[in-house]
């Protein structure tokens, strides 16, 4: 009852102090808008000049929710599904609900969706965002919401919170398998080129290469999306070289599903005609003939440590670390075979 009556005065205080009504405040706090660029500077003011602190503020306005949202690009995509299991696993120790949104990999919608959520009520986010949205996460820092990024796919300032796996090292590993097979074109499929955890991956398989004495060509490496359809259709491009590759370093699972598709239809098998390793180690990976050499993504990991990390936040706990980054590690199955020379 007093912490109630404190947290009305608060805001109350806030208003008088600005000669704007509560609801106004309210707006200020929640960016909306529908708020005059005088009067909001003016409460603004207010808030920084009276030492209010931001989050404390906010939540007089809004009681916990008991819900956390958690967006995903979809879930077609079996590394979106193993994510989404580490976070639920964590959650079931909670008495929090879980609200899951799909954004289908569109910029718009994550637009629209961050919108709904400082405007709506939530308890904090998890995000596996389709493209970097840093700006856009300026939002939720504002508005004191609690949120962490999983595998982020962008440029994130420094107090941005996000959990995520060494992507160059694991471009490294399995470059560096294929080369022990006696291996040296090797052509790598990637995801986009500009996002953080291609680069990396290429850096890696770039690094392997180099400190083997192998050269690197360029017309080996081929950016596109971690998809089915680009594993397939660079596939096609990378078997209609003058020289092609002997093995071939998937960004993603999926990817591989689509380099075994475009084998199957040349005739190609998998490992005698030409050795695939992918990337993430989805279930399904170790189930398809021949079963997949991949770097394996610790997804369900990362989706507990982001969760248990939005838990501190939420409780106003400090993190050890804003940035975590969980070890990758090579998975050897039957898809690569040793390289005899003719």
């Amino acid at each position: 009852m007093n912490q109630t009556a404190s947290k009305r005065s608060t805001i109350a205080e806030i208003a008088a102090k600005a000669g704007v009504s509560v609801p106004t405040v309210s707006r200020v706090l929640n960016n909306r808008p529908d708020v005059a660029p005088e009067t909001r500077g003016r409460v603004e003011r207010v808030i920084k000049e009276s030492g209010f602190i931001r989050s404390r503020v906010r939540n007089a306005l809004k009681e916990s929710s008991g819900i956390i949202d958690m967006l995903v690009p979809d879930l077609t995509n079996l590394y979106s599904v193993e994510i989404v299991r580490g976070v639920e696993e964590v959650m079931e120790r909670t008495e929090l609900r879980l609200a899951l949104s799909l954004t289908h990999d569109s910029v718009q919608f994550e637009q629209r969706w961050l919108a709904k959520v400082i405007d709506g009520a939530t308890d904090g986010a998890i995000l596996v965002l389709a493209h970097g949205q840093s700006n856009r996460l300026d939002m939720l820092l504002r508005n004191s919401i609690p949120f962490i990024v999983v595998d982020h796919r962008g440029e994130l300032g420094a107090d941005v919170p996000s959990v995520g796996a060494t992507n160059w090292l694991g471009g490294r590993m399995a470059t560096e398998y294929l080369l022990s097979l006696g291996h040296w074109r090797i052509a790598i499929i990637s995801g986009d080129a500009a996002l953080p955890c291609s680069r990396d991956r290429i850096a890696g398989y770039r690094a392997a290469l180099e400190d083997a004495g192998v050269p690197v060509d360029p017309v080996l490496i081929r950016p596109g999306a971690f998809a089915q359809e680009t594993g397939y259709e660079q596939t096609c491009a990378l078997l209609d070289l003058p020289e092609p590759p002997t093995a071939i370093f998937a960004g993603s699972d999926t990817q591989a599903m689509g380099v075994y598709a475009a084998l199957r239809v040349r005739g190609l098998t998998v490992p005698d005609s030409m050795s695939v390793v992918g990337f993430d180690d989805v279930p399904i990976a170790s189930i398809i003939t021949p079963a997949l050499t991949t770097v394996r993504q610790p997804l369900v990991e990362m989706g507990r440590v982001a969760t248990t990390m939005l838990l501190r936040l939420i409780a106003e706990e400090p993190l050890d670390s804003k940035r975590v980054e969980l070890t990758t590690t090579l998975i050897v199955r039957d898809s690569c075979a040793r390289m005899h020379l003719s």
